[in-house]
């Protein structure tokens, strides 16, 4: 049996971080999926999923994701139910996720430069006044196999 889902998609609030009684790092968040297709009305629908991350990623998507961060999700689907203070069953259907990934630099959501940002990934050990390599500086035709 397979139980395996992919998503790309955008955060529709600030992810909540809790800790459980035995202070594991839960985060949950809701994220919008438009569907492939429009609607008869020509409209794109869009899904809204819940997703829950364990551990050090939770900490991390609390830390660096908010409303509208773009980001890539790889998980299963588990649904739970409990009896509320009422004595009603609640059924949840979520997706726990495995792995998140983020899809956009932070400048695209706060307007600050992602190379100055600390947490950039990216490191340039080229001078300000050194130029870029270009497509053409990189390959030349006798490097080409054919």
């Amino acid at each position: 049996m397979i139980n395996r889902t992919v998503l790309v998609g955008r955060l529709t609030k600030d992810p909540e971080l809790r800790r459980t009684q035995n202070d594991i790092p839960v985060a949950t968040f809701t994220l919008a999926v438009n569907r492939p297709f429009t609607s008869r009305g020509g409209e794109r629908e869009t899904d809204f999923l819940p997703c829950v991350v364990w551990r050090r990623q939770a900490e991390n998507v609390e830390r660096y994701l908010s409303k509208g961060s773009l980001v890539g999700i790889d998980g299963r689907i588990q649904t739970r139910t409990y009896d509320d203070q009422d004595g009603n069953r609640k059924y949840i259907t979520e997706i726990v996720c495995d792995s998140v990934q983020f899809l956009e630099p932070r400048s695209a959501q706060d307007n600050t430069s992602y190379d100055n940002d600390s947490r950039s990934s990216r490191t340039d050990n080229r001078r300000d006044n050194e130029p870029k390599d270009t497509a053409d500086d990189l390959v030349s035709e006798d490097d080409l196999p054919f």
